[in-house]
């Protein structure tokens, strides 16, 4: 294989399983902050994961607010995307090892699915203030509970909240501070 083919097959195999994991990040979110479950996004995402988390969710049940059979399939997708990315690249990894790397892996992109929905939310308020849309309000759900305790510590300056920008350096930080191989970030 040629290096050009190893690089797009690395670049296609990674951003499929961060995508897929994202989605499956998003279920797990919408279901602890209880979003509005009949929001078309929230939709979206309990349709595009129910065919894997459901079979899953029969055999691992809820425990509390925590939906187990979402993180029991996040885990296995992050052990495939270890594998799949390490195979590529012709590495060899310990097994234990790919276990404590599939936890930062799901560390590391929530954070970044945090970074991410609150960037897009600060945008979409200041494109349209007071503006009610249905992604904006799912972003709302999944972003106010960290934006409100920022905001007791920052209080707004001028009427500018700057909660988003303080949230968006703490989630960059706790990002880089987890002990990822640099070639899963």
């Amino acid at each position: 294989m040629s290096s050009n083919f190893d690089n797009a097959l690395f670049f296609l195999v990674s951003t499929l399983f961060k995508l897929a994991m994202w989605v499956v990040i998003l279920r797990i979110a919408l279901q602890l902050v209880r979003a509005d479950f009949y929001n078309p996004v929230s939709q979206l995402v309990w349709r595009l994961t129910q065919p894997v988390v459901g079979p899953v969710a029969r055999v691992i049940p809820r425990y509390q607010r925590w939906d187990l059979a979402s993180l029991a399939v996040l885990y296995v997708l992050a052990l495939l995307y270890i594998q799949a990315v390490f195979a590529i690249l012709s590495y060899r990894i310990a097994f234990l090892h790919t276990l404590w790397l599939a936890v930062l892996i799901g560390l590391s992109l929530t954070l970044m699915l945090m970074t991410f929905s609150i960037f897009v939310q600060a945008i979409l308020s200041w494109l349209g203030p007071g503006v009610n849309n249905r992604a904006g309000s799912v972003l709302w759900s999944l972003n106010e509970p960290l934006l409100s305790r920022l905001r007791r510590v920052i209080p707004p300056i001028s009427g500018i909240d700057l909660s988003p920008l303080a949230a968006i350096l703490l989630l960059q930080v706790l990002y880089y501070l987890l002990p990822l191989h640099p070639v899963l970030r």
